[in-house]
């Protein structure tokens, strides 16, 4: 251009001021701001056919694809595409100020973007989804999660990544890099982010607020949650039982019920947990902690779920309800164990035996049957139990407590089952029947020894001679036998006795007490054998015979005397003169 004004000078044209280089550079801006005006861009670049509308912008264009960058910065020795670039970073200059935060930026451009947080402008729209950005960088990014396309890609694993960002942070995973550290509690962290994120652990910031409720959650994450519990969904299904959870996390914790995984272990014990929940209640079995603690009679618990349950008792709250038939559980476990009684299903089989049980817990109780294992234990006498509810009833023997009492008699018992069995005796009740004489009972243990006299099992046998006998309370009157104990006093004579029933059987002696009527004649007897030899005077029943001579007798005392003739045996002996008899009454 500068050309062109020498040549029409040469020709005749004249300037008053003769400056022909500053009338070309003002010839330059008229020219490109009529462009401006009009639109016209005559200048195009020829690799990627970008139009400018001034000769100068495809040059300065041009350098982006050859990569040129002839502008160096002394100070660090960067090189930059254009010179105004290389100028504000070394000044440090930001002329571009906003009007309405005064916040300043280093270009206009960037003070541009800026304007959109104001006026909330967000002129890149995507084409697919119709989303819209202030940035049309973001919009750039935003595609690739509908191209799918990842750019990025990890050098040393080959994962790929659709932002630089991810890929920088993944990297840190390789390089063990933790940048972010928490001023409170040293934790630290590859992300900004996360850093963020774990800082409101401290500060208690709960920026994420559910707009139907109004609660408040620390993470984004968390709040979508939580709207889930207003509107039902859940998205999670497990493949295996179809089981549905409003999260990820949810499901997964589930699974471990199908696998049988249990990722997190007790450091001291060993033992594994499918929860991070349970094994950090585990761990207070070993510290003996207890913090959480009961307000109206202060038992302390190692889990809040624990407290929760206890506390039922106080209140009476049952809110677990069967939908079947209505009855209500203060605890879930009871309701579901209590389903089963309408479907049947016993899912829980023993190895051992094949008994099936409704509920898991009802199975290990079972198991110990076989095992032996008794893991409760009295620490007052250190008898061991196999069941927990057994040693609780166990210590009343120690404290002597008896908190069922009779409502009609007053009389009180140390287990409801006995209260129960004894109430029987007012209304006279005998549910429990011999099906072979019929004979009735109160208790179904009262039963049960009977049924040993029709079939002859005599399962208590002593450790010392061998013998055996129907009745545990028999078997131990036997075993003074052996120690010669005779706990049984009377307070009559101080004659002892090995048991309780042979004390009351003396004591008639003294009383006279004669409660056994023959039906026939009237005649009254002390004792019951006494009676049942006299009945055989009134039938001439014989059932006792001598082996050597055949003769017969009522009773088996009756024998024993007959056979002395036999034996010449002479056990009655005068402390006086020293003569013996075979008989008592010639004594």
């Amino acid at each position: 251009m500068l050309e062109t004004y020498r040549n029409l000078n040469a020709i005749g044209y004249n300037w008053e001021d003769n400056n022909i280089e500053e009338h070309c550079q003002s010839s330059r801006r008229h020219g490109r701001h009529e462009r401006r005006l009009t639109g016209e861009k005559p200048s195009e670049n020829i690799q990627c056919g970008k139009d400018f509308a001034s000769h100068s912008y495809p040059q300065r264009h041009e350098k982006i694809h050859t990569g040129e960058k002839p502008y160096e910065g002394i100070q660090y020795g960067e090189a930059f595409v254009h010179q105004s670039s290389l100028q504000i970073i070394h000044t440090g200059e930001k002329p571009y100020k906003c009007n309405q935060c005064g916040k300043a930026f280093a270009q206009h451009s960037t003070l541009q973007i800026h304007k959109r947080t104001h006026t909330g402008e967000k002129p890149y729209e995507c084409n697919q989804c119709g989303k819209a950005f202030a940035q049309h960088g973001n919009l750039q990014i935003h595609k690739r999660t509908h191209t799918g396309e990842k750019p990025y890609e990890c050098d040393h694993c080959g994962k790929a990544f659709a932002y630089l960002g991810h890929l920088r942070v993944h990297k840190r995973i390789h390089t063990g890099e933790k940048p972010y550290k928490c001023d409170q509690c040293g934790k630290a962290f590859v992300a900004q982010n996360g850093l963020k994120r774990h800082e409101r652990v401290h500060t208690g910031e709960k920026p994420c607020k559910c707009d139907q409720c109004g609660k408040a959650f620390a993470y984004h994450s968390y709040l979508q949650v939580h709207k889930r519990t207003h509107t039902g969904e859940k998205p999670y299904g497990c493949k295996q039982c179809s089981k549905s959870f409003a999260s990820h996390d949810q499901l997964q914790i589930h699974e471990r019920s199908h696998t049988g995984e249990k990722p997190y272990k007790c450091k001291q014990c060993g033992k594994a947990f499918a929860y991070r929940s349970t094994v950090h209640v585990h761990k207070r079995t070993h510290t003996e902690e207890k913090p959480y603690e009961c307000k109206q009679c202060s038992k302390s618990f190692a889990s809040h779920g624990q407290l929760q349950s206890h506390e039922r008792i106080h209140t009476g709250e049952k809110p677990y309800k069967c939908n079947q038939c209505g009855k209500a559980f203060a605890y879930h476990s009871y309701l579901q164990v209590h389903k089963i009684t309408h479907t049947g299903e016993k899912p829980y089989e023993c190895k051992q035996c094949s008994k099936s049980f409704a509920s898991c817990g009802q199975l290990q109780i079972h198991e110990r049957i076989h095992t032996g294992e008794k893991p409760y234990k009295c620490n007052q006498c250190g008898k061991a139990f196999a069941y927990h509810n057994t040693l609780q009833l166990h210590k009343r023997t120690h404290t002597g407590e008896k908190p069922y009492k009779c409502n009609q008699c007053d009389k009180v018992f140390a287990y409801h089952s006995y209260l129960q069995v004894h109430k029987r005796i007012h209304t006279g009740e005998k549910p429990y029947k011999c099906d072979q004489c019929g004979k009735a009972f109160v208790a179904q243990n009262g039963l049960k020894r009977h049924e040993r006299v029709h079939t002859g099992e005599k399962p208590c046998k002593c450790d010392q001679c061998g013998k055996a006998f129907a009745y545990h309370s028999t078997l131990q009157i036997h075993k003074r036998t052996h120690t010669e104990e005779k706990p049984y006093e009377c307070k009559h004579c101080s004659k002892s006795f090995d048991s309780h029933h042979g004390l009351q059987i003396h004591e008639r002696s003294h009383t006279g007490e004669k409660p056994y009527n023959c039906n026939q004649c009237g005649k009254a007897f002390a004792y019951h054998s006494y009676l049942q030899v006299h009945k055989r005077t009134h039938t001439g029943e014989k059932p006792h015979e001598c082996k050597q001579c055949s003769k017969s007798f009522a009773s088996h005392g009756q024998l024993q005397s007959h056979e002395r003739i036999h034996t010449g045996e002479k056990p009655y002996k005068c402390n006086e003169y020293g003569k013996a008899f075979a008989h008592h009454h010639n004594l």
